[in-house]
């Protein structure tokens, strides 16, 4: 929740794939107070079944920047192990892109929703509501 001295970070992920959320991703959150201020580790969470983060850390006062850092590797190695259960490996790996990382500005009193389109070649990241 924001406040009038902080910013709030939501975030959900969807797979493009397959049409679904993408859940059981874990997440890391960052925070800065500048951009010549050292990244602060904040904690982290993981998707839900609907692919969202419901809990991520509160940003301290003072913030400017953060930092979302999508573990991909697991969710990718995970469904390809899923997939090819009766079918030959096809790839060496589950994932082009092991992890995501987003960085962008904050503003104290705004709430940012940055949803992250997923595939196993490519993501996409927007600033949702």
């Amino acid at each position: 929740m924001s406040t009038d001295t902080t910013a709030s970070v939501s975030t959900h992920i969807l797979d493009t794939s397959i049409g679904r959320p993408a859940g059981g991703v874990a997440v890391t959150l960052a925070a800065r107070g500048g951009s010549e201020a050292a990244w602060v580790a904040l904690g982290g969470s993981a998707t839900d079944a609907d692919g969202r983060c419901k809990d991520l850390p509160a940003l301290p006062e003072g913030t400017t920047h953060v930092r979302l850092d999508f573990e991909t590797e697991t969710y990718f190695s995970k469904k390809q192990a899923e997939a090819q259960q009766d079918a030959p490996r096809v790839r060496d790996s589950g994932a082009f892109f092991p992890e995501v990382a987003i960085t962008f500005a904050v503003t104290p009193g705004e709430h940012y929703h940055v949803p992250l389109l997923l595939n196993p070649f490519g993501y996409s990241v927007y600033r949702g509501s």
